[in-house]
Formats: structure tokens, sequence, C-alpha cells
């Protein structure tokens, strides 16, 4: 991927070099080691949004605990994933906030946290263990780098792109709380059975998959940001984090009706719909009669 000497992003907040903490957290007070979720798949993208959702969090309700003020600050210069990582974020700002303009709106940029084993948020006590995942509650990206490591060796998803896909994604469940689609799935909650929700959930995660994709089809025709071999890294990261896998990855055997995020196919299928016509309305996974 060509990113280097592309803009950074000034809306990245390093926490990195505070002591872990916040709290209870959102996993019912219990800490979960990253390494334990990947080899237990608790919940799948490693978890994404829907620790968030599963609590009733999705659209900023009361967090499980308060969230501490910190100390935040701009990464160092030096570092070179952090580089990486605001460049990304700034790049995902260019694209929605032209697609917004577009459209008579305003984008309301993101914030990306980095941070380290906890850390307190607008939705509780974030956790490494959950993987990336974002917070509507402060518009938030959360992110610990070291999950990076984990996409690599152990899920098999290797590629700066696949790593910006990720961004891509939690910024795609931004979009849906800023065009109100998180609320009205939240509203659908009660009245929907645990099965029906899941479905819910599936068809939500699928959209912010085609969301990356419609902003990678933008980046790309703005900046040349792509490289031989970098859409086949985001297509299996796609698919090694569908729950298909990392269900059949963790215990043996695959349960449809428990998944959450959509299985390989549908995630690679729905990111590709994004890269290929880079239309938000494009992306009605809710509307899709088939996923």
């Amino acid at each position: 991927m060509k990113w280097e000497g592309n803009r950074e992003s000034d809306n990245v907040e390093d926490r990195r070099d505070e002591a872990s903490g916040g709290g209870g957290g959102l996993l019912g007070g219990r800490s979960v080691g990253l390494g334990t979720v990947v080899v237990a798949v608790v919940a799948g993208w490693i978890f994404g949004i829907n620790p968030l959702t599963l609590l009733g969090l999705l659209d900023g309700g009361a967090p499980s605990a308060p969230a501490q003020q910190t100390q935040a600050h701009k990464p160092p210069a030096d570092d070179r994933m952090a580089r990486f990582v605001s460049t990304v974020l700034a790049d995902t700002e260019d694209v929605w906030k032209d697609i917004f303009a577009r459209n008579g709106a305003t984008y309301q940029v993101p914030k990306l946290v980095l941070f380290r084993g906890a850390t307190p948020t607008a939705c509780g006590a974030g956790q490494a263990a959950m993987g990336p995942f974002y917070c509507p509650g402060d518009s938030k990206v959360y992110i610990d780098l070291d999950f990076y490591e984990t996409l690599k060796n152990q899920l098999g998803a290797p590629g700066e792109f696949a790593q910006a896909y990720v961004i891509a994604h939690e910024v795609g469940h931004h979009v849906q709380h800023l065009l109100g689609t998180s609320a009205k799935m939240e509203q659908m909650r009660a009245r929907s059975s645990q099965t029906q929700y899941n479905a819910l959930s599936v068809r939500l995660e699928l959209q912010a998959d085609c969301f990356a994709g419609v902003w990678a089809n933008h980046a790309q025709a703005a900046r040349q940001v792509l490289e031989n071999g970098d859409i086949e890294s985001a297509m299996n990261a796609a698919a090694k984090i569908g729950d298909d896998a990392l269900q059949q990855r963790g215990q043996g055997h695959v349960v449809p009706e428990s998944f959450t995020h959509g299985s390989s196919a549908q995630r690679a299928r729905w990111f590709n719909t994004g890269l290929q016509n880079g239309s938000v309305k494009g992306c009605d996974t809710f509307g899709a009669r088939s996923l």
C-alpha cells in the first residue's frame, strides 16, 4: 500500500504510555487475554463493535463504568506504525468528507485512540482482548496495535492494506452512527429475539465492510494507494475474520444462527461490492434479499 508521504491525521490520541485500567469493563469485569480470545473465538472481529452491541451500548447508552480522564497526546513522529494508522485515518477523513459534502452534509470526523491493554471509553472499559472497536458514545475508534500481530501471525492475514481495512471497517461504524443506522437498529433490539438481533448485527457489520470498500474505491481514484496484491490482502483479511472461519478455528464447528458479523464469503463479497461501485447506496445490506 502506498501511504508514506501522504497526510497524517491530527485526530489520533496516543494512550499507550498509560497504565492499563478502566474499571469493570465490557466483559462483565473479566479480563480476557488477546491470545485467549483468538483461541476461544469469543464473539468474533475479534469482537469489533459487538461487545457494545451485546450490552445495549451501540448508540451510546449508559456505559458500564464512567470514562476516566486520560492524558492522551500525539504519537511520536518516529513511530512508523502510528504514522501508518494516522495516514489511513486521514485518508478516510478525506474520502468521507467528500462523500458527505456531495450529498449536502458535513462529515464529523472520529478520533482514533491507540492504547495498550485496557483504556476507559464512553462505552465502558475497552480491552485489547476485544480487538479494534468503535464507541459511538464518544465517536472514537480504539485499537491496540498488537492486534495487527494477531491478524498476521494467528489469523493468517498479513499486509498493510489488510491493516488499513481494519481501520476503514471501524470508521464505517462511525459513518453508520452519523447516518442514524446504528440508532435505528438499536431501537429494534427490544422487538427482536437474540437470533433475529444476531441477523441484524450481521447486516450492520457487512455494511461496515462495504463502507470500507467504498473508502478503498475513492482513495484509489484520488491518490492511487493500491499496489499489487493489496486487494487480495484485504479480501483475505475479510475472509479470515468471517464468523464461520473463527468458529471453526475456535470450537471446531459452525453455528450459523449465532453469527454476528457474517460468513467469510459474505464479508469478502460486501467489501468487494463497496470497492467495485464506490457507492454508499450500493451498501444497503438491510434491504438486500441475499447477503
